[in-house]
């Protein structure tokens, strides 16, 4: 992982949302929601619906609109229900690509994917065909500004909160952890840090190069999943500069 900061990808990620906040608060709170319907209103013993309200807060989503999405969950005339389906693909170059989406609507959603892997230079994979090449992980990330603390006291700290990665840049520590293990470590140094982002993100084991005459190719690929209704996260292998 060393080289390849997930943290500039989110950063550039945040800034094109933040042109889309609106279709991004309505992904969120459709998480939130499907997270209480399934597990419960409380987050301390929910912890799908804990993760979810985190993302939102890493977003910046109001507080009124966690507790509207938990509160319609937990209204029993509603029926809404949603599905995880999870896509796997190649863009230009062979890049493996994993679509998370969560829909009411098996037909629009798989149809809205195929058409935007078709669109951009890519297709779509069997079930397997791309996922083995990454890595559930726990991904938090702590600001340095402010943060009186060098590299080696911050390492000690993530290890003695279970953690098995830290990367450093100029403005954050990014802690990676096991999948398993996501939770407790977040819990654990929350009670001394506070995090800027705290998610199960998926790290890829390799990455490809992207050709610079496909470059554009694959950022539209990117671009036109993330901008699905249907679509929460898009994860891929490239290695972009």
């Amino acid at each position: 992982m060393a080289g390849h900061s997930k943290w500039n990808n989110i950063k550039e990620r945040k800034g094109a949302q933040d042109k889309k906040r609106g279709k991004l608060f309505q992904k969120l709170v459709k998480e939130i929601y499907q997270a209480a319907k399934d597990g419960g209103p409380d987050p301390d013993i929910n912890p799908g619906l804990r993760l979810a309200i985190d993302k939102a807060k890493s977003n910046n989503m109001p507080n009124d609109n966690v507790e509207r999405a938990i509160k319609r969950a937990t209204d029993p005339n509603e029926s809404a229900n949603y599905e995880e389906i999870v896509y796997e693909g190649y863009g230009p170059n062979g890049v493996a690509v994993l679509v998370e989406t969560l829909t009411d609507n098996t037909n629009r959603t798989s149809t809205g994917v195929r058409v935007a892997f078709d669109r951009n230079g890519g297709n779509l994979g069997e079930k397997g065909s791309v996922s083995y090449m990454f890595d559930r992980k726990g991904y938090i990330v702590i600001e340095r500004e402010g943060l009186d603390i060098d590299e080696d006291t911050m390492f000690m700290s993530a290890l003695e909160a279970g953690a098995e990665n830290l990367e450093t840049s100029d403005e954050v520590f990014e802690i990676y952890t096991e999948g398993s293990d996501f939770g407790a470590v977040r819990d654990e140094l929350e009670k001394e840090y506070t995090l800027a982002q705290a998610d199960l993100t998926m790290v890829p084991r390799m990455f490809v190069p992207i050709d610079e005459e496909n470059k554009e190719t694959f950022e539209n690929l990117i671009e036109a999943l993330e901008d699905d209704d249907d679509v929460n996260d898009v994860y891929h292998n490239a290695e972009l500069d």
